[in-house]
């Protein structure tokens, strides 16, 4: 491989653009000129559609450095290339057939690619070689495809249709967790769009796993997302380094964003708080590029972090103009003040809350349901959800 990096970047089945590595931290991305001549959108809010090109002078465009895998895949990744260190656009380019959303990124020069170091015993590592697929998160993932009933790990060149978690070493529960929290959040929102998913064991692999059904996948198409750090243009590594209003601020600021949209983002941070999802960053909140316009996407990565440890007591992001906010401190003013910066008023956040309590109790009956987890954990989260709702919750649209 040439020591700067180059490669073609395609929306969907098509050829839009290249982004291009320059020396220092310099990239460029530009659009080609039958792309530009087409209807095919503009790949990023961040990359709108143009002659000239777009240039960057600090790294990666942030649209392209969200899509590099992140954590464990990441880890897993660099050994294949058999380095310690590495460049994220190398692992882009190796790896980003198969990314979140519509757009991929390909290697003009994949002969540099066919020497991987990687232990074709470890079932996982070798999947990751296989699919190809680049995935953010920080624990264990695979691309999995699903064949008839069975799930099995997606090849390179497929598309795949859902994602496998595992547990991490130091979050044994993790995937138990996310699977309790996201079915009490569908009982909690009942009419908002949740990810689906179920607890099974992949093909060839003799541990369970979430198994969840890719929203930016439909019949062998992918659909055209970003996420909020993508939207922000921000870089994969500063998620956490921002606020739930900035959110609020990107819609209120576009013209194709719905005012309803901003109540619905509102809604589901509140739930997350009641569930104890400390862990809701930038990159855990979307929006589809429609053709009226962006939308929220459905929910994802609900997971009840704080009952992991003391230490996933803080909330990913500052609320109410504070940052590493306990969730054992929020009280209710902190929440008018979020609703406030989302230009909800007090008796719309009424209204809010109060719907939200009548599905308290088909929420604690739907997490009692699940089966496949123990019910230890069941009654920590349930616990959990009352003492976040009397901490928090329920004195407002009680105080005079």
């Amino acid at each position: 491989m040439a020591d700067l990096l180059w490669g073609k970047v395609y929306y969907k089945d098509q050829y839009a653009g290249t982004l291009r590595e320059e020396p220092g931290e310099r990239f460029v991305f530009a659009y080609d000129k039958t792309y530009l001549e087409s209807v095919a959108p503009a790949i990023a809010v961040t990359l709108p559609k143009q002659a000239a090109p777009i240039i960057n002078e600090s790294g990666m465009p942030s649209f392209f450095d969200n899509l590099v895998a992140e954590g464990w895949m990441e880890g897993s990744q660099a050994r294949a290339l058999g380095k310690r260190n590495w460049k994220r656009f190398e692992l882009l380019l190796a790896f980003g057939t198969d990314c979140a959303g519509a757009v991929s990124i390909v290697d003009p020069e994949p002969e540099a690619f066919k020497k991987f170091d990687i232990d074709a015993t470890d079932p996982k590592d070798f999947a990751v070689l296989q699919s190809r697929a680049s995935l953010s998160g920080v624990q264990p993932k695979l691309a999995v495809v699903k064949d008839s009933r069975a799930y099995r790990p997606a090849k390179r060149g497929e598309v795949s249709t859902h994602i496998a978690k595992f547990a991490s070493p130091h979050l044994p529960d993790i995937i138990e967790i996310e699977y309790l929290t996201t079915i009490a959040t569908h009982a909690l929102l009942p009419n908002e769009d949740v990810v689906e998913m179920e607890m099974r064991e992949l093909e060839k692999l003799s541990e369970p796993a979430l198994i969840i059904k890719r929203f930016d996948r439909t019949n062998g198409s992918k659909l055209h997302f970003e996420e909020f750090t993508q939207l922000l243009n921000m870089k994969s590594e500063n998620k956490y380094n921002g606020a739930y209003n900035d959110m609020a601020e990107f819609m209120k600021g576009r013209e194709d964003c719905l005012p309803a949209d901003i109540y619905r983002l509102l809604r589901r941070i509140l739930v997350g708080i009641i569930l104890g999802n400390t862990d809701m960053h930038l990159k855990n909140f979307a929006m589809w590029h429609t053709q009226e316009g962006l939308r929220l996407t459905p929910i994802y990565d609900q997971v009840a972090a704080a009952l992991y440890h003391p230490k996933y007591q803080q909330l990913a992001l500052k609320i109410a103009g504070a940052a590493d906010f306990s969730i054992g401190s929020l009280k209710d003013k902190h929440l008018r003040r979020l609703a406030k910066e989302f230009g909800i008023d007090d008796k719309q956040l009424e209204q809010m809350t109060a719907e939200i309590e009548t599905r308290l109790e088909p929420a604690k009956t739907a997490i009692e349901n699940v089966k496949d987890v123990h019910d230890s954990l069941k009654e920590r989260l349930i616990k959990l959800i009352g003492k976040r709702w009397n901490g928090t919750f329920r004195l407002i649209g009680r105080r005079s």
